[in-house]
């Protein structure tokens, strides 16, 4: 049973009784602190260059998330929620396992809960991924 208020600072993985671990993400992620969210994120660096490819532009896009958390303090493990937007859900299905490896390299082994969803088009024609993040970032202590 999962713990529905959890300390400050942490974040609390919401697993119902019975249903299977999923692999990858959870169903659901409790915290307290300030909430954070990110707008759509491609994989694109500071001076708008795209990496060369679906995975590469995943890591960047990831890296991407991760420069804006940083803004407000936040870290991988303050994540709570992820939604991609891909291009090609058989391209993301096809990379699974270098996918797999560049998530482990930017986030580690935090697994928020996620959406995937297939879009025809993104803003930008070059972007084959936009990752959208919320993040709940633990109160500082007072005096900190």
């Amino acid at each position: 049973m999962s713990e529905p208020s959890p300390k400050p600072g942490t974040l609390t993985v919401l697993q119902p009784p019975g249903w299977k671990k999923p692999k990858g993400y959870s169903n659901g992620m409790a915290g307290r602190g300030t909430l954070v969210f990110t707008g759509g994120l491609i994989g694109w660096d500071a001076d708008e260059t795209f990496a060369d490819g679906f995975v590469p532009q995943v890591r960047q896009a990831l890296q991407n998330v991760l420069a804006v958390l940083a803004e407000a303090g936040g870290e991988a493990q303050h994540i709570a929620r992820l939604t991609w937007y891909v291009r090609s859900v058989d391209g993301y299905r096809a990379s699974l396992a270098d996918l797999g490896a560049v998530y482990r390299e930017v986030i580690g082994r935090h697994y928020p809960a996620m959406a995937l969803v297939e879009v025809s088009n993104l803003v930008e024609p070059q972007a084959l991924v936009e990752i959208e993040a919320t993040a709940i970032v633990p109160d500082r202590p007072q005096g900190a």
